[in-house]
């Protein structure tokens, strides 16, 4: 079993090369091209002196599964109280890649129904299908505070931060990323993955692996558009402000004002739309404000 940290090692089959015909204008190119990797993972779950169950399995960017496993169970409500003691891989003698299937290991025995009530199905496209209404998620949300306020340009400069410390992007040009930041700028943590719900769930399982949950202070920055989802796994995992650089839906932003998720979209240039509770960004060097 592994330790509590995730995953010690740099990723070996995040981006992978291939063979590619590049065709640029009128001249033709065969080279070879960084692509980004995309494999399932299995999650299983397990208390003590209990069988591993079976609770999802994603398409996502191999690396940092623990993280993945941890924060997917975590956003979805499925840990409650419990105490995450461990993970660990599969096993080598038996699968060919080990690194898909990660059980995690917890303090008390986990609940297998509900799994069974969840149906839960994932993809990197468009994460957990069959999902119970905002009603349901806002059962399990426990209330936002009401800071922090992080000012305009701040706000603004939240992109291109992002995108600097976007690795594997840099590589590939094929992979979402979601970032955790302080109300004064500072990147905390970055996770990229395929699909936009698992870098999030990375990066919320990163935070409860280091044990700073609830992530009352943080804001989000996630690289495409806002969904559903997106807005309810920050919000289970405390986290007061979201900022994409894309659209959100008109889902996500019923949810946001039903959970009191700040909700911040089309974040692009010197511009920006909020389109659920502004009384956490600071607008009041505007003109006619204050």
């Amino acid at each position: 079993m592994s330790g509590l940290s995730g995953d010690g090692l740099a990723p070996i089959r995040h981006v992978t090369s291939r063979r590619i015909v590049a065709v640029r204008g009128a001249s033709l190119e065969v080279r070879d091209d960084r692509v980004v990797g995309e494999a399932p993972l299995e999650i299983r779950a397990a208390g003590p002196h209990q069988d591993p169950v079976a609770v999802a399995v994603t398409m996502r960017t191999p690396g940092n599964e623990a993280e993945l496993a941890v924060g997917f169970l975590t956003t979805e409500g499925l840990l409650e109280d419990q105490e995450v003691l461990g993970t660990a891989g599969g096993d080598p003698g038996a699968l060919s890649q080990p690194d898909d299937t990660i059980v995690v290991r917890l303090s008390r025995p986990f609940d297998d129904s509900k799994v069974a009530e969840r149906h839960f199905v994932a993809t990197a496209s468009c994460g957990i299908c069959g999902k119970a209404s905002i009603d349901e998620v806002a059962l399990r949300v426990k209330p936002l505070p009401s800071g922090p306020v992080v000012a305009r340009s701040v706000v603004l400069a939240l992109p291109d931060l992002l995108r600097a410390a976007q690795r594997a992007f840099d590589e590939t040009g094929g992979l979402h990323a979601a970032g955790l930041f302080s109300p004064g700028g500072e990147l905390i943590a970055i996770r990229e993955d395929v699909g936009r719900h698992n870098a999030l769930d990375k990066l919320v399982g990163s935070q409860v692996l280091a044990g700073t949950m609830p992530l009352h202070e943080r804001t989000l920055v996630v690289s495409g558009r806002v969904s559903f989802e997106i807005i309810q796994k920050a919000a289970v995992a405390g986290i007061p402000i979201v900022c994409a650089v894309s659209a959100p839906s008109d889902l996500a932003i019923e949810t946001a004002e039903r959970l009191g998720v700040t909700l911040v979209g089309f974040l692009r240039g010197d511009g920006f739309n909020v389109y659920a509770n502004d009384a956490r960004i600071d607008l009041r060097d505007l003109s006619g404000l204050g």
